[in-house]
């Protein structure tokens, strides 16, 4: 059965191994997939990814990152364009998360941003996310 929305169930994964504490997070592979998980890391939401081949297709592993306590480093993840409701934003309009503290993942004509590097370059686009 083909999936409708994997972005969304990538993020729902994140969200279930990261409030039970798990070290990691195994999920199917794709391009836009691994792009978000890049963001992630880069914004220090993740300690690391990888992608390693599995009997059908490639499998995209993230390490989650914890604090000296345990404590989670990802408060927060919410889903915001949908395939049933796009949500999409002008360079003018980009939505800031906690007010700065947290970030919102847009996909652009540059490819996958955040919130501030979409600013910076005057560029809007689909809100696919936000992580907080």
């Amino acid at each position: 059965m083909t999936m409708t929305d994997p972005v969304a169930d990538m993020l729902t994964r994140l969200r279930n191994a990261n409030s039970a504490y798990h070290d990691t997070v195994s999920m199917p592979h794709s391009k836009l997939k691994a792009n978000i998980a890049d963001i992630l890391k880069a914004e220090g939401y993740i300690a690391d990814w990888a992608v390693a081949d599995a009997r059908v297709g490639k499998t995209l592993t993230l390490e989650l990152k914890f604090g000296p306590n345990r404590e989670r480093s990802i408060a927060g993840i919410k889903r915001v364009s949908k395939p049933g409701l796009r949500v999409y934003a002008k360079s003018t309009e980009i939505p800031t998360v906690l007010g700065g503290l947290g970030v919102a993942i847009l996909s652009t004509s540059s490819g996958l941003l955040t919130d501030r590097q979409a600013e910076k370059k005057g560029v809007g686009g689909e809100v696919l996310a936000y992580v907080w």
